[in-house]
């Protein structure tokens, strides 16, 4: 099934919110050639974010959760390289305040597991333009990059799924400025992929739940999307992302699963579970 991507409402309410941002002489603001002395609205310098620094990445998922993400860490022997599964590795980044991640790989029996968790903080360099505001712009942009499929008419009033906001506040979108971490994590594989539903329909188990999706109650706003694909060999793997929007912080989570078994295929309702109730978890972390 190929994917119908409905990002038109998006896109115009993205133009809205980025048409929003540009300020005019007309709208209240004090021309940059004013004199001192001359009357005039003056400049009103929008409020920053709600949070000023980010979390440390490796050390906000607890073990009890990474067990449930990551069997294979159970499987681990050693005390010292289980240990170590545990602590995962921070991404590459050249401000902390900014910008941080983790990674995690695991390999069992069954499958390797892949955990990736990223954090961005937006800041607007424009006095005019709030940091919420700022990052609300990136998420939308982000969610018509994720090219979501149409939501089905059982999913409409489902409280899962659903579309832009009308009222201005875009319901899920991904940020232009995630870095290539995110989506080298996302599509590693370089393969063609597949929605969950068209996943699901190969061994006969389509369920329009499953679809890449808004949601809804994580964050301000929040989109999953599930991709199956081939890794180079007849062994399918399995990425679901969760992105969600808190105020002024973007999380992403990137959870990949590569079965060991020929023809065996990760399920996909086990997996967006996991991601979801991670990321609860770290919106919940947020809100601490």
């Amino acid at each position: 099934m190929q994917r119908k991507a409905y990002v038109s409402g998006v896109a115009a309410l993205l133009a809205a919110l980025l048409a929003g941002c540009t300020g005019s002489s007309d709208t209240g603001g004090t021309a940059d050639d004013s004199n001192p002395g001359d009357s005039g609205t003056a400049a009103v310098t929008a409020e920053p974010g709600r949070y000023d620094s980010l979390p440390e990445p490796c050390g906000v998922i607890d073990e009890d959760t990474l067990d449930s993400l990551l069997p294979g860490i159970r499987q681990i022997t050693d005390a010292e390289q289980r240990e170590k599964a545990y602590e995962g590795t921070p991404t590459l980044t050249f401000d902390t305040d900014r910008k941080v991640g983790c990674r995690w790989k695991v390999d069992s029996a069954d499958a390797t597991d892949h955990l990736f968790v990223d954090f961005e903080r937006v800041v607007s360099y424009d006095t005019s333009v709030s940091d919420d505001s700022e990052a609300q712009t990136l998420f939308a942009s982000r969610q018509v990059a994720a090219d979501l499929p149409e939501p089905t008419s059982s999913e409409s009033g489902s409280g899962t799924a659903g579309s832009a906001d009308p009222s201005g506040s875009p319901s899920s979108s991904p940020s232009n400025s995630a870095s290539p971490s995110v989506s080298s994590s996302v599509s590693s594989s370089g393969s063609p992929a597949a929605s969950a539903s068209e996943s699901e329909s190969a061994d006969g188990a389509t369920s329009a739940e499953l679809q890449p999706r808004v949601l809804e109650d994580l964050g301000d706003e929040a989109f999953l999307d599930d991709e199956l694909g081939s890794s180079g060999s007849t062994a399918q793997q399995r990425t679901v992302t969760v992105a969600f929007r808190t105020s002024n912080v973007i999380v992403t989570i990137a959870y990949e699963e590569q079965p060991a078994t020929v023809g065996a295929v990760p399920d996909s309702e086990e997996m967006q579970d996991r991601a979801q109730n991670l990321a609860a978890r770290l919106a919940d972390a947020l809100s601490d």
